[in-house]
């Protein structure tokens, strides 16, 4: 016989992720400095009280968005190069088009998990955070060469943050072939 699971819990890891979900996005509009657990409270459609019994202080909050922004562009990444590797390619085209679309289309969701980062600069709490994503994708390709995957890595945050300070968003074949010489074995 299959196992029930509870309702209640699973009610409860779904708002956790909704107000997760919110505090990112009051981060897009309104940067880090705008995030409280009523302005979280209000952007999720909850109580405030639901904000403070899943995440006690906004550190907790901040991490936990930290840490699910990580787990997420990790996971897109990994999951970009495989495909790409599947089709025999070593992913140049397909990293640069998820490059053009986090700088164009999803330009204020990068900006808000850049902030996030950087204020990880200046909240020693938040490191192991930031440095998760790291973490995380390096588990997920085992990679030969850690020091060609944090050289690659650095250029995509560097790419990143270049992109988010032009007036206009490089277009994937603006980028494509920067990601390729990345790519480049050594």
């Amino acid at each position: 016989m299959k196992p029930q699971r509870d309702g209640r819990r699973a009610r409860g890891e779904k708002r956790r992720q909704e107000i997760i979900d919110a505090t990112l996005r009051v981060i897009e509009r309104d940067g880090v400095a705008g995030v409280t657990h009523r302005t979280v409270a209000a952007e999720a459609g909850v109580p405030t009280t639901s904000t403070t019994y899943h995440f006690e202080t906004l550190d907790d909050l901040l991490i936990a968005t930290l840490i699910s922004c990580a787990r997420d562009m990790a996971t897109e990444v990994y999951w970009t190069i495989d495909r790409a590797r599947s089709r025999g390619s070593r992913g140049a085209s397909e990293v640069a088009t998820l490059l053009a679309e986090a700088l164009g289309p999803r330009r204020g969701r990068t900006m808000a998990e850049y902030e996030l980062y950087l204020l990880a600069a200046r909240r020693p709490e938040l490191r192991p955070a930031a440095r998760r994503w790291l973490d995380v994708l390096t588990s997920m390709v085992r990679p030969d060469d850690l020091v060609a995957l944090r050289v690659f890595l650095a250029g995509i945050d560097g790419l990143l943050v270049q992109g988010l300070i032009d007036d206009e968003p490089p277009t994937a074949e603006e980028l494509r072939p920067t990601v390729e010489y990345l790519l480049k074995p050594r």
